[in-house]
């Protein structure tokens, strides 16, 4: 993940925890603020093992946004991380982060028409000159 997508700043995280909505699956939790950029801060609690873990916990969540991050609207997201994720597959990790993403509407629609051009899309197929 490249760095300008980084939520770094302790402000940052504090303003995120108060003002966002959150969702939760069973490796993992989100939150989400509206924002005009998009930034990712990911947080693993001692709770979770020693630090060689809780890294390798970080670094596992951060590969699995990464791919993700083009679909991403704009918003600053923190992922909270929970017990099972520690033991959980990489592919289980991807998939609940998209559970997430999708539930909270905040993936983009690729691909998709927007209401003005399926509209006029239909138009032409009626046969009406445009």
């Amino acid at each position: 993940m490249q760095k300008t997508y980084s939520l770094k700043k302790n402000a940052q995280f504090k303003y995120v925890y108060r003002r966002g909505s959150s969702g939760g699956a069973h490796e993992m939790v989100m939150l989400y603020v509206r924002s005009n950029t998009l930034k990712v801060g990911f947080s693993v609690g001692k709770k979770i093992g020693c630090a060689v873990e809780r890294n390798r916990v970080k670094r596992r969540l951060r590969a699995a946004c990464a791919p993700l991050l083009p679909r991403m609207k704009p918003g600053l997201y923190v992922f909270i991380a929970r017990q099972p994720a520690l033991t959980a597959d990489f592919d289980k990790l991807c998939r609940s982060m998209q559970y997430l993403l999708r539930r909270q509407n905040c993936l983009k629609d690729v691909g998709a028409k927007s209401g003005s051009d399926a509209k006029h899309a239909v138009d032409k197929k009626a046969g009406d000159p445009a």
